[in-house]
């Protein structure tokens, strides 16, 4: 029984991750672009830096916590096991994404910054 309450909790977390990972960056997108000056291919990059950075930080906390607790020995046990790690794992992803989308508009509106600077700074070099 132990190994396939730990089996359901690896697929229930990994499947939020990927599922909220692929929709964040879906619909995330966009945000980038406009964060980064309408530069389509620098959202891209960092979008991609941002999903695999999500993966590596969210598995990693994941199959960490398989250690933390007691092994559930009855039914119910497995149910209160489930229901809290994957609580613990859905706080730490909502958490992980507030954090990002606040880190993303502090460094897009810097990058907004260099960019109208340089093109300033071009346009009077151009003139």
């Amino acid at each position: 029984m132990i190994e396939l309450v730990y089996g359901l909790y690896l697929a229930i977390t990994i499947g939020i991750t990927v599922w909220v990972a692929r929709t964040l960056s879906k619909n995330g997108e966009v945000f980038l672009i406009d964060c980064f000056g309408q530069n389509p291919q620098l959202a891209r990059s960092t979008n991609h830096l941002l999903v695999v950075g999500f993966y590596l930080v969210n598995i990693g906390f994941i199959t960490l916590t398989l250690s933390l607790g007691s092994e559930p020995q009855t039914v119910p046990d497995a149910v209160r096991f489930l229901s809290s790690k994957v609580g613990l794992a859905v706080l730490v992803l909502g958490a992980m994404h507030f954090f990002n989308m606040g880190a993303i508009a502090q460094f897009g509106r810097k990058v907004n910054g260099w960019l109208a600077e340089n093109g300033a700074a071009a346009e009077v070099g151009a003139a």
